[in-house]
């Protein structure tokens, strides 16, 4: 094993009914527990998402909604997967974007208060991008020499993206990356740390409605007060948290949003 471990370390991947965080389901989820000392375990389970899956999704994946109608509802299943990456740091491929934001959204729909303070995230295509601009099956390629068979299949996603990290931290330990207005940043190390921080940037909530601007200060990032700090947003508009709290937002993205407003009545 070449990935320099403080804790646990889990690779996951989910298959959704869909492309939407708010209103889509997981309908298979897989995930690749790497052990300091090198020990894998793995977790795959096909969950019925509750409602039908689009001709899109099944397009991509291959499961259709006759596969998982016999499957267990994801609140069956939560404890278990909540459990398994209890003290965990998390990594995937294009994971900050999606596959995470969807995994919180469905842990909060049951109840399981799921949260990622504390732990490390790295998204192996954010550093790919970064360095490589390509898919996961060219990353296969280019980092592994491998062709990656079953793609869209959870479980061959999760062990690919193992693979392509494992490469990436061999291939750019040391290398400084350049964001994209060319100013340098933090080096590539094998550190958990150091990859959260390239993959996570400046986002507060998954979704990206709120960001860190350059002097670190928490932003709005679209809308009518897109870069306007969110402590001015509530002072001068104080039902923007009421209108946004009722709108058809993720509730991860609602509860961070909670969050700096009670820091603000502090």
């Amino acid at each position: 094993m070449n990935l320099k471990l403080k804790k646990p370390l889990v690779f996951f991947d989910i298959e959704s009914t869909g492309l939407s965080i708010s209103n889509d389901r997981i309908v298979e989820i897989s995930f690749v527990k790497l052990m300091p000392n090198g020990e894998t375990k793995i977790l795959t389970k096909r969950v019925n998402p509750e409602k039908q899956i689009s001709a899109e999704a099944s397009m991509v994946h291959g499961i259709s909604n006759d596969d998982v109608k016999d499957c267990p509802k994801f609140v069956e299943i939560a404890k278990n997967l909540s459990q398994f990456i209890e003290g965990c740091d998390l990594a995937g491929y294009n994971c900050v974007k999606f596959d995470l934001p969807l995994l919180v959204e469905e842990f909060l729909r049951v109840n399981i208060d799921f949260k990622i303070e504390g732990r490390n995230i790295v998204d192996a295509q954010k550093v790919f991008h970064l360095m490589e601009p390509r898919t996961l099956s060219a990353a296969f390629k280019f980092y592994c020499d491998k062709q990656l068979i079953d793609a869209h299949s959870a479980e061959a996603d999760t062990i690919a993206t193992l693979e392509v990290l494992e490469a990436q931290v061999l291939k750019y330990e040391g290398k400084v990356i350049k964001d994209n207005s060319g100013k340098e940043t933090i080096p590539v190390q094998n550190d958990m740390a150091v990859l959260h921080k390239l993959s996570m940037s400046n986002q507060i909530d998954f979704a990206g409605r709120f960001v860190y601007n350059k002097m670190g200060v928490a932003v709005v990032n679209f809308g009518k007060h897109k870069d306007k700090s969110v402590s001015e947003v509530l002072k001068k508009e104080p039902t923007y948290y009421d209108w946004f709290m009722n709108s058809d937002f993720p509730l991860e993205s609602k509860r961070r949003f909670t969050e700096m407003k009670l820091k603000e009545m502090l």
